[in-house]
C-alpha cells in the first residue's frame, strides 16, 4: 500500500468552487477506525450539489466528495469488521463533513458501513448506491404503510433519474403497476425495459393545482417535491401513502391539509443519510434479492475520477439517464 493516492478534490475561494483529481496522502484523510480501498462510488444529485457548489452541501475545505462508496477494508481497528472484507457506506456525512468516496482510499468509522452482499460486486453495488438504496426504503415505507399491488397504481416521480430508475425497477418486479413521471417522454421505452406500464408528462404535475384532484394511483415515490409532490398528494386515492425522497423542483411544498383529512393520505419522509443500521441491512439483503440485476446495466454508466465534474453539472441539468458509477481507479 503505498502512501499517495488520486482523489478528487473540491476547494473554495472567492471565485467560487474549484475540483481537481489530485495526488493525496494517507495522514491527509480523517479519523476513523477502518481503511477501505475504495473500487467504485457514484454520482448522486447530493454530490452534484456539493462539487459545482450550487447547495451548501460541504462543510468545510479542501473536501472530497462522494456520499457514496465500495470497495475492501484494508485495515480495521474495529472488531466487527475484518481486513479483506468488502463493503459499502451511504451517506453519514461523508462527502460533505467528511472525506468521501471520489478516492482510491477512504478512512471511515466502522459503524457506517455495511457488508457488501455476497451476490453484488462493488460494481453492482454502486450502480444501486444510494439512489437505489433510498429507492428501496421509500418501497419498505409503502409497505409498512400497508400498500399492495392489488390496490391500484403506484406512481414514481423523476422516473429516469437515479431514484426513479430503481423504484421503477423494483416495484414492478414486486407486481406492482407503475405509472412512470418524466420530463423526457422520449425515453418511455427505457422506463417500459424498467417495468412502468404508463408514462406521465412531468408537465402533468409541475403546475400549481387543486387542493384536491382525481384519484389516480394507489401510492407514490417522489424524489421531486414542490408543486409536483403537492399534485401527486392532492391524486393519490384514498388511504393511499407516498414516500418523499428528493427536491429536484424544490424545497417547498404548497400543499393543503385537504388530501390528509379528507382521503387519509400518509406522507413518508425517506432518510437515507442517517437511517439506522438495521433498516440499512435490510434495504441491502432486498436489493440483492429483489432487484433485477440484468437491469442495471441499462441503468448504469461507468465513468472516472475526471469525468466528475462534468457529470456532476449534466446530473443537476436533469440529463442525466440513472445512475453513474465513477471507477475511482480508471
Amino acid at each position: 500500500m503505498g502512501d499517495s493516492f488520486r482523489a478528487l478534490l473540491v476547494n473554495k475561494d472567492d471565485e467560487g468552487y474549484h475540483s481537481s483529481v489530485e495526488n493525496w496522502s494517507m495522514d491527509q484523510l480523517m479519523e476513523g477506525d477502518v481503511l477501505v480501498r475504495v473500487a467504485h462510488s457514484t454520482v448522486n444529485y447530493k454530490d452534484g450539489l456539493a462539487v459545482t457548489g450550487k447547495g451548501p452541501i460541504i462543510r468545510q475545505f479542501p473536501m472530497i466528495p462522494g456520499i457514496d462508496l465500495a470497495g475492501t477494508v484494508e485495515e480495521s481497528g474495529n472488531p466487527d469488521i475484518s481486513v479483506g472484507s468488502k463493503v459499502i457506506l451511504n451517506g453519514f456525512g461523508v462527502g460533505e463533513r467528511h472525506h468521501g468516496g471520489f478516492a482510491q482510499y477512504a478512512r471511515l468509522k466502522g459503524e457506517w458501513l455495511v457488508p457488501l452482499p455476497g451476490s453484488l460486486t462493488t460494481l453492482q453495488a454502486m450502480a444501486i448506491g444510494t439512489a437505489g438504496y433510498t429507492a428501496m426504503l421509500c418501497v419498505m415505507a409503502l409497505e409498512h404503510n400497508g400498500v399492495t399491488p392489488d390496490q391500484g397504481p403506484v406512481l414514481v416521480t423523476g422516473a429516469n433519474g437515479g431514484v426513479g430508475s430503481v423504484a421503477v425497477a423494483l416495484l414492478s418486479h414486486l407486481g406492482y403497476q407503475v405509472t412512470a413521471s418524466t420530463g423526457r417522454v422520449q425515453e418511455s421505452d427505457y422506463l417500459k425495459s424498467l417495468g412502468a406500464t404508463d408514462i406521465l408528462d412531468r408537465m402533468e404535475l409541475s403546475e400549481p393545482g387543486r387542493p384536491l384532484g382525481k384519484e389516480r394511483w394507489a401510492a407514490a415515490v417522489d424524489s421531486v417535491g414542490s408543486h409536483t409532490l403537492a399534485n401527486v398528494l392532492a391524486q393519490t386515492s384514498y388511504g393511499g401513502a407516498v414516500a418523499a425522497c428528493g427536491l429536484a423542483q424544490g424545497m417547498d411544498l404548497p400543499a393543503s391539509v385537504a388530501p390528509f383529512i379528507l382521503r387519509g393520505i400518509t406522507l413518508a419522509g425517506i432518510d437515507s443519510v442517517m437511517a439506522p443500521r438495521a433498516k440499512r441491512l435490510v434495504a441491502w439483503e432486498r436489493l440483492a434479492r429483489e432487484l433485477d440485476l440484468s437491469k442495471l446495466e441499462a441503468i448504469s454508466k461507468v465513468i472516472g475520477l475526471e469525468d466528475v465534474p462534468e457529470a456532476a453539472e449534466s446530473i443537476l441539468a436533469g440529463k442525466v439517464r440513472g445512475r453513474l458509477v465513477v471507477d475511482v481507479n480508471a
